[in-house]
C-alpha cells in the first residue's frame, strides 16, 4: 500500500490562513492545526539534516519542531516562550502521571516557603531564534508551561485540592492567584515579538464526565485568570487559543461569552465528537482539530482520511482546522497521522 507521506509539502505557508480560522472565516485552502508533534515524527518529518543539526546542539528539540511543522504542511508553528516554569518535586511517569504524587504546597506555611518564580527573570530570546528557523510566510503560535488549574493541582495534589475548597478557601484564593497572575506576565513577554501571530493557554479543565472542580469553583478561581490572559492577546490584536481536555459542557458559555476565547481545542469522541461540536458551537467559537485520538490509533489510514475528508466537505473549513482531538503522541501510528495530514494537504 502506498504511503500517505509523500515528502515535505512544497507549498508556500500563508500564516492568514490560521489567523482566518481563529477569526471563524473561511481560509484560502483546508488549514492544518495540531498542539504538538512527538519527536520520533519531528525527526522524520525535518529530515535527516534537520535531526544532525539537533544533535550536534544547533537547534534544540523545539527548533526541530518548526521545521517539522514547516514540513508537513503547517503555516505556524507552536513554541513555549521561555523555560519559565512552577519548581516542583520529579513525579514518576508512566503512560500517565498521578494528580496526588509530591504535592509541595499543602498549607499556608508551605505556600509562604514555596520559591516562587519569577516570569521576568526567563529568557524569552527564544522566540528570535524559532523565528529564525521560519519559513517565508510562517508565524509563532505560543503556548504555555501547563496552566493556571493545571499548575495548581501539580502545586497541592488533586485531592489536597478538593480538601482545601472547603477547609480554606481564602489559601485556594491566595494560590490561584500567584499562579495566574504569573501566567499573565508570562504571555505578556511572549505576545509582543512579531512573529508570534496567537497565543495557546493550555489548561485541562475536566474528567470525561464534568470539570476538575465545580463549575460555581472554576468561575470563582480559575476563569479571572483566564479572562486576563485572554485579554494580554486581544489587547496585542492577536487570538487566542483554549486548549483544554475533558467534558466543558457546563461552561462552555463561559468560555466563548465571559473569557472570549478565539477558539477551542480538544475533542473527545466519547464526550462530543467535533462534528457535533462544530455544529453547535461553530458559529461562536473557532473549532481546532478534533479527529479523536483513539479513532487515529484504532482506525486504519484510509478510514482516518475519510473521516478527515468529510470533516473538510462538512465545515468547509469556515472557522475550522483539521487536526487530532489532542496532539499526536508517540502510539499514535504513524501512516494514520499522515492519513489525516494529507486529506488537507492534497494539492499543496
Amino acid at each position: 500500500m502506498a504511503s500517505y507521506w509523500k515528502g515535505p509539502v512544497k507549498a508556500t505557508p500563508d500564516y492568514r490562513n490560521i489567523l482566518k480560522v481563529l477569526r471563524r472565516e473561511k481560509p484560502s485552502r483546508p488549514t492544518l492545526f495540531e498542539f504538538f508533534l512527538n519527536g520520533t515524527i519531528n525527526k522524520l518529518i525535518a529530515g535527516p539534516e534537520a535531526a544532525a543539526r539537533v544533535d550536534a546542539g544547533e537547534i534544540d528539540w523545539m527548533g526541530l519542531a518548526v521545521l517539522a511543522y514547516r514540513n508537513a504542511g503547517y503555516d505556524y508553528a507552536n513554541v513555549q516562550g521561555s523555560a519559565f516554569t512552577f519548581p516542583r518535586e520529579e513525579r514518576h511517569r508512566e503512560k500517565s502521571i498521578s494528580l496526588n504524587e509530591a504535592p509541595v504546597i499543602t498549607d499556608r506555611a508551605s505556600l509562604n516557603k514555596y520559591p516562587w518564580p519569577d516570569p521576568d527573570v526567563a529568557d524569552y530570546t527564544r522566540l528570535d531564534t524559532y523565528a529564525k528557523l521560519l519559513a517565508d510566510g510562517m508565524k509563532l503560535i505560543v503556548w504555555g508551561p501547563g496552566g493556571v488549574l493545571e499548575n495548581v493541582i501539580s502545586l497541592t495534589g488533586y485531592d489536597n485540592l478538593c480538601f482545601m475548597l472547603i477547609d480554606d478557601p481564602a489559601l485556594v484564593q491566595e494560590l490561584f492567584d500567584a499562579v495566574g497572575s504569573r501566567f499573565v506576565r508570562y504571555y505578556q513577554r511572549c505576545i509582543s515579538p512579531p512573529a508570534v501571530c496567537a497565543m495557546i493557554s493550555n489548561d485541562d479543565w475536566g474528567f470525561k464526565s464534568q470539570t476538575m472542580i465545580s463549575p460555581a469553583d472554576m468561575r470563582k478561581y480559575v476563569f479571572p485568570w483566564h479572562t486576563r490572559i485572554v485579554d494580554v492577546g486581544h489587547k496585542a490584536g492577536k487570538p487566542v487559543i483554549l486548549h483544554s481536555c475533558g467534558n466543558l459542557k457546563e461552561v462552555m458559555d463561559d468560555i466563548i461569552d465571559d473569557m472570549k476565547y478565539d477558539a477551542k481545542h480538544s475533542y473527545e469522541d466519547t464526550i462530543q465528537p467535533v462534528e457535533q461540536a462544530y455544529e453547535q458551537y461553530g458559529r461562536r467559537i473557532a473549532i481546532l482539530g478534533g479527529i479523536d485520538v483513539d479513532f487515529v490509533c484504532r482506525s486504519t489510514p484510509d478510514q482516518v482520511y475519510t473521516r478527515s475528508k468529510e470533516v473538510i466537505a462538512r465545515t468547509g473549513c469556515r472557522g475550522y482546522a483539521l487536526g487530532t482531538g489532542n496532539s499526536v503522541p508517540e502510539y499514535v501510528p504513524q501512516e494514520n497521522y499522515f492519513a489525516m495530514i494529507a486529506a488537507a494537504n492534497e494539492g499543496k
